[in-house]
């Protein structure tokens, strides 16, 4: 979505005693808010903080965008800046919303998120995500290479399986300290998250999301070490637990979920 050059900007002043780092170079975010596919029905910023994405969505998009701010300093500036969002304006925390009552499918979701609450953020779209068809966010570098990372890299782990299992995630441009006020002591990043065509995992997605969180919880470990309680006498000699968590693809974590699940139904009286 692109941008018109004579919108009039809103004049917008990082304020440090927000407690979070605040992007100051309008050309990011103008960059960042580009990034947005054209046909979201619902548009919904996390976290706007002083308004620097907000003032490039708010005229284009007022009819489906919605934000979601907790911080009541942050709330009192943007209500004054901008009035236009009026009961669009939601003082709440992202983490606990129920997305449903802001658009029942194609809804994006943007923000330049706090970093240590980031991954809670994605967690909470993967619980909304058939609604939720893109996310464009800033994140920590380390945490975007980690989402977009593929198996076989050190940074693969429990965040990239679990999201590229229903989004396909692109690291779009790294983002130096020096544009954010106050600056933070590590480089930023822009991810870009699109829902892949997955409706059905083909296993048992708790018990999926079980044994990913557990196999990384102990990477350095061997899959037979790290998922024995789980494992039965009649499988623990398989080769796939030969292999260490990193080694295996989003596939083969499904394959891995149906093995241990047979041999639980098995077990069962």
């Amino acid at each position: 979505m692109k941008t018109e050059d004579r919108r009039q900007k809103t004049e917008v002043r990082p304020k440090k005693a927000l407690g979070q780092h605040f992007l100051t170079d309008q050309n990011i975010a103008k960059k960042i808010v580009e990034q947005l596919s054209p046909d979201a029905e619902t548009v919904i910023e996390v976290g706007a903080g002083t308004g620097v994405l907000t003032q490039y969505m708010v005229q284009d998009l007022l009819g489906k965008f919605y934000v979601i701010e907790i911080d009541k300093e942050s709330i009192a500036y943007l209500k004054t800046h901008f009035p236009m969002l009026g009961e669009r304006l939601i003082e709440g925390d992202f983490l606990k919303a129920d997305l449903s009552q802001y658009g029942k499918q194609n809804m994006a979701i943007i923000g330049n998120f706090p970093y240590n609450i980031s991954s809670q953020i994605f967690f909470q779209v993967l619980k909304y995500k058939e609604q939720v068809v893109e996310v464009v966010g800033m994140v920590q570098k380390e945490m975007a290479e980690r989402m977009a990372a593929k198996e076989g890299s050190k940074t693969y782990g429990i965040l990239s399986v679990l999201m590229q299992a229903w989004y396909d995630i692109d690291y779009l441009f790294t983002v130096h300290e020096n544009v954010f006020n106050p600056p933070p002591k590590v480089k930023s990043a822009v991810i870009k998250m699109r829902r892949n065509a997955v409706t059905d995992l083909g296993c048992d997605e708790k018990r999926f999301v079980t044994i990913v969180k557990q196999a990384f919880n102990q990477r350095r470990k061997t899959l037979r070490n790290s998922l024995r309680p789980m494992l039965s006498p009649d499988i623990i000699e398989n080769e796939v637990f030969n292999k260490r968590p990193e080694q295996l693809s989003i596939k083969e974590f499904v394959d891995l979920t149906n093995l241990i699940s047979s041999c639980a139904s098995h077990d069962a009286p």
